[in-house]
């Protein structure tokens, strides 16, 4: 546990030193991480949900919101930043702000539109609230640019640990709808493009994803609001652009970055999913449903899964053991009990060529 951070009652990067020219990421906290815990989809107006007594029950070392922080659909900046502020309120949130540095993407519905890209119209507005919200710093890099993509490293040599958070709306483009009615065990309206000019992140984000993944580092998360591998549900994901996807895993490759694994959101159930990416045994971590899941998605197939999902309330967690080169993959329920394991030696996250 960060005995040094866990005092400090601020948000987010104001947590975090901007990068030096030595160090690529975007934020630098010298502490050591052993826990991670993140989540996703959490409406305060549903109460003050258990997760976040079970998330603290683990006492992460840090707390990632994976989008859908809130829910606010809405091109009105005044109701936008009350909606933020009835999180802000929240007993269950106030309890892990004060005990744990959090850090956060979004998705659509706090982004502000429901399945939104970069047609929403006060996207600049929205990002400003953003991060007012998550009291990022005047000079934070995030401030400067369009979009909240950005990369936190923790730790020291041997033991330094990358986290990743994409901006999956800002620059994407409208996805392609299938036909009605929808494809049998489908839930969403979503098909793959074949548009290989269509984007999900972005050139400029791209770039710094580029750049990004040749920064040192012994453990790797890609935090994506929306999942990675799943793609059969019809719902937005990486595979309705296919193309992008591919540059994201050829990315991997050019720069080998080994013990790297994605965690994402959105779908309300939790589940792992893995592929075999160019001789990279690739995971996906879905957490998602912070205060409600949906058990017809959770049924929907998803030809990667590994083990059952599960459509509970719930949270992710991240163990790190630096002196055993070994992690294990979580997910826990409003007990805070494991209902998912899967264990991992680094040496499991190695390219076999």
């Amino acid at each position: 546990m960060i005995q040094k951070v866990i005092l400090i009652t601020t948000i987010s990067a104001g947590l975090f030193t901007a990068a030096q020219s030595e160090v690529k990421s975007d934020f630098h906290q010298a502490d050591v991480l052993e826990k991670i815990a993140f989540a996703s989809c959490n409406n305060p107006r549903d109460g003050n949900s258990p997760i976040f007594e079970a998330i603290l029950k683990h006492k992460p070392d840090a707390f990632v919101f994976l989008g859908d922080n809130i829910y606010a659909d809405t091109e009105d900046m005044e109701l936008l930043a009350k909606k933020w502020n009835e999180l802000g309120d929240s007993e269950g949130f106030q309890k892990l702000r004060k005990n744990t540095p959090i850090i956060a993407t979004w998705d659509d519905h706090d982004y502000g539109v429901n399945d939104g890209g970069k047609s929403y119209k006060p996207r600049e507005e929205s990002q400003q609230i953003f991060l007012d919200f998550f009291n990022e710093p005047d000079d934070s890099p995030r401030r400067k640019r369009a979009g909240i993509y950005a990369s936190y490293t923790f730790g020291t040599p041997g033991k330094t640990c990358q986290i990743l958070l994409l901006d999956t709306r800002y620059f994407r483009d409208e996805l392609p709808r299938a036909e009605e009615p929808k494809e049998k065990g489908t839930v969403g309206w979503y098909k793959p493009t074949t548009d290989t000019s269509m984007t999900l992140l972005g050139e400029a984000q791209w770039k710094w994803l580029d750049e990004q993944l040749q920064v040192p580092a012994d453990i790797r998360i890609i935090g994506s609001s929306i999942q990675v591998l799943a793609h059969e549900k019809g719902m937005e994901n990486w595979g309705h652009v296919p193309h992008e996807r591919k540059r994201l895993f050829e990315l991997l490759k050019k720069h080998k970055a080994e013990h790297t694994f994605a965690i994402s959101g959105d779908v309300h159930f939790a589940e792992l999913s893995k592929v075999d990416l160019l001789g990279y045994p690739f995971y996906d971590l879905t957490s998602s449903g912070m205060s409600g899941a949906r058990k017809e998605w959770a049924a929907a197939k998803n030809s990667f899964r590994v083990g059952e999902s599960h459509p509970v309330l719930n949270a992710g967690l991240i163990e790190i053991d630096w002196e055993e080169k070994a992690i294990v993959l979580s997910i826990i329920n409003k007990d805070g009990k494991k209902i998912l394991q899967h264990p991992l030696k680094f040496s499991e996250l190695e390219f076999s060529n």
